[in-house]
């Protein structure tokens, strides 16, 4: 299926790696031309580099802290200056670390806000004004399975994602008529660092082998897998693409099944 996007902006952010990087690739392959951050410059140089030679296009790599406003104002001078305005974007952070209430100390709230909430409003609020003017634009925000299940010992993230949703789900109503659709991603287990820090944490916790968490963490699956950034990635291009025109203020689970409710 052509998906219609052939020479599309796209931005994603934190996408040298996992998630980020999974989404990035398949807008890549479907020949839209890419930019994508990470906080570590020469990391978002080599991913970039990587992706223009597979995928031939065009691909360009910036260093950039999403959890800080003036790096998400220069990443933004710098997408406009090699490429263009951003037709296409793809929010995503890492997550902040693990914790229950009783474990997380105050300090670490606004830190996550920042990180997971704020970081994807102020790149939101930076591209959308282009959008609305060329009457196009597709928002797709990376959050989690737990803003509809909430994941214990991920206090900060279950918060901060939870609050992006409501925001997502607000302002999708307000640039529909602009011809601009805003959608959310919800992971459930994919194996990137993240799922291995998650890992490792609760090896620690319960005194077990690393290995067993995995096992468990695949049987809790209905298809008995952990999934990959490329099955994340190719939902990301769908919802960029012509096809998702009338699909907007939804929040898409690409878990596996994981996920037991209804709604």
């Amino acid at each position: 299926m052509d998906l219609g996007i052939n020479g599309k902006i796209a931005l994603v952010t934190a996408a040298t790696r996992g998630l980020g990087r999974g989404c990035a690739d398949q807008l890549a392959a479907e020949k839209c031309r890419v930019a994508i951050c990470a906080r570590d410059v020469n990391a978002a140089h080599q991913a970039a580099e990587e992706m223009a030679t597979q995928y031939g296009t065009e691909v360009k790599g910036f260093g950039a802290d999403v959890s800080r406003e003036d790096d998400i104002d220069r990443l933004l001078d710098d997408v406009r200056q090699s490429l263009g305005d951003p037709e296409i974007l793809v929010t995503n952070a890492g997550g902040p670390p693990p914790g229950t209430y009783a474990s997380t100390p105050v300090v670490e709230y606004e830190k996550a806000l920042n990180l997971n909430l704020m970081s994807a409003v102020r790149v939101i609020h930076g591209v959308t004004p282009a959008m609305k003017a060329a009457g196009w634009g597709r928002i797709i925000a990376i959050t989690s399975i737990s803003v509809k299940q909430p994941i214990g010992n991920l206090l900060l993230s279950n918060m901060a994602r939870a609050g992006l949703t409501g925001f997502l789900k607000t302002i999708a109503t307000e640039l529909a008529p602009a011809g601009i659709t805003v959608n959310a991603l919800l992971p459930g287990t994919h194996k990137t660092s993240r799922i291995d820090e998650l890992v490792q944490d609760r090896a620690t916790r319960e005194n077990k082998p690393a290995n067993d968490v995995y096992r468990e963490m695949m049987a809790a699956s209905p298809t008995n897998t952990i999934g990959d950034p490329s099955d994340f990635g190719a939902a990301a291009a769908f919802l960029a693409s012509v096809q998702a025109r009338y699909i907007t203020g939804h929040n898409l689970l690409v878990d596996g099944g994981k996920y037991s409710g209804l709604l």
